[in-house]
């Protein structure tokens, strides 16, 4: 069982730069179509400064920083046995390449189902960009499975 006294943990901030290149390579990896995640120029059409990041980008990116690995491990939780369980995201501004976002996240809830057979993490994140803004939350649930 995972110790309910890490309710209320901080994880290592993410600081992550928003490159064009990556932007869409993602677009494309998960079929966006719209222009104005791979074309500068719809982008800027469109109003935004540069290209935006697709709606669920900054979860990817946070686990590319490597942040949340290391914490799930001191965690006592073996990832080979974890699943994604639920995310969501809510927006306050756009993220455009060229943006440094700062992910910051906290364990907020433990709990177990079928007699601690499944465990649920849920983590929360605030993200701001470089003037301080907070652009989007994430709220995250990882299911262990034992």
């Amino acid at each position: 069982m995972i110790d309910r006294k890490y309710i209320g943990t901080e994880l290592p901030k993410a600081v992550l730069e928003i490159e064009k290149g990556r932007l869409r390579f993602f677009a494309k990896a998960i079929g966006e179509t719209d222009p104005i995640y791979t074309d500068e120029t719809a982008a800027k059409a469109a109003g935004y400064p540069s290209l935006p990041a697709p709606p669920t980008f900054i979860y990817a990116a946070e686990l590319d920083a490597g942040t949340l690995e290391p914490a799930m491990k001191a965690l006592g939780i073996d990832l080979t046995r974890t699943l994604h369980g639920e995310q969501h995201f809510t927006y306050h501004g756009p993220i455009c390449a060229g943006d440094t976002i700062t992910v910051e996240s906290k364990i907020t809830d433990i709990y177990d189902r079928k007699n601690g057979t499944l465990e649920f993490v849920v983590r929360e994140s605030v993200v701001t960009n470089q003037q301080g803004k907070r652009v989007a939350e994430m709220r995250n649930v990882l299911v262990v499975r034992h």
